[in-house]
């Protein structure tokens, strides 16, 4: 979690609603209404934030907007860090054992980076014995949040290294693509 590094309270908060909607723009008032936070302490962090180059701020018409800076040196360990900390990976993290045995979970960094171009890739690849409607829930209360369809997999270990040692196109598109591991060893996926 967030606040296992950081010990200020609202610059968690404030990250971890720049981390849900990375490309979102947020003015100071909707952040105060949204973090529960006093304004000058939201101000202080939003402040903070941006002095470090995380948050770039734009004015409009008589108000002032954040969003995270695509320019800051750890742009994409952010996204990566909130795809585990916020919304559906966050999820899958907490109710891991409801889930079943999970080996990997992987997001696409596609996924990720909100940038999916072709509505047949797969955002999210779950091998091992997992309880279906549990993460169907799960994926449903996600896309509810972010109004979009995510496409994700699941197969059993047995049929996942079958397909990979067969090299199914499928199999080796989503291995050899960018990817964020949610849950399991990358290396011992990939070999």
């Amino acid at each position: 979690m967030l606040s296992d590094l950081i010990t200020s309270k609202a610059r968690v908060r404030l990250l971890e609603i720049f981390l849900a909607s990375p490309y979102e723009m947020y003015h100071v008032r909707e952040l105060v209404r949204r973090t529960n936070d006093e304004i000058n302490a939201v101000r202080r962090e939003l402040s903070y934030l941006e002095k470090k180059g995380i948050l770039s701020k734009e004015p409009r018409a008589n108000r002032v907007y954040y969003s995270l800076s695509k320019n800051y040196l750890f742009y994409f360990d952010l996204l990566r860090l909130g795809a585990k900390t916020t919304g559906l990976g966050a999820n899958i993290l907490k109710n891991k054992v409801k889930l079943g045995k999970i080996k990997y979970a992987m997001f696409s960094g596609k996924f990720v980076r909100r940038m999916k171009d072709q509505p047949e890739e797969v955002d999210f690849l779950v091998v091992g014995t997992v309880v279906l409607p549990e993460l169907a829930l799960l994926i449903r209360d996600e896309e509810k949040r972010l109004n979009t369809e995510i496409n994700y997999t699941v197969m059993t270990e047995e049929e996942f290294d079958f397909r990979k040692k067969k090299r199914d196109p499928f199999i080796m598109s989503i291995l050899s693509g960018s990817r964020l591991m949610l849950i399991g060893d990358e290396e011992s996926m990939l070999s």
